[in-house]
């Protein structure tokens, strides 16, 4: 199992517009229901995005790329944001109900 957390800021202009396609991939996965992936996203008062994707895969493969709400809200993310995407790996070190357990 591999954590990423995946943190960025939106410009202000186009915070509302990242957010729509955020939900839009949330959508999609509640229609698809692909297995091996956990994901959340945060919208922060700042308009800073916090993503959080849990993946089964050894490798840390993810059906999220495969998926064309994600495509979508891949293309031009650098364009919308202040503070580019910064992915970094992240473990748990306390969960109270906030998370599913593993």
């Amino acid at each position: 199992m591999k954590r990423t957390l995946i943190r960025y800021k939106a410009k202000a202009d186009a915070a509302d517009k990242n957010a729509e396609l955020v939900a839009a991939v949330f959508a999609e996965l509640k229609a698809a229901k692909p297995d091996g992936v956990r994901y959340l996203t945060l919208r922060l008062e700042d308009d800073s995005f916090v993503h959080l994707v849990e993946t089964a895969a050894d490798d840390g493969s993810s059906p999220l790329p495969k998926l064309a709400a994600f495509q979508a809200f891949q293309s031009g993310i650098r364009e919308r944001c202040v503070e580019p995407p910064m992915p970094r790996g992240a473990i748990i070190v306390g969960n109270y109900r906030m998370l599913g357990e593993p």
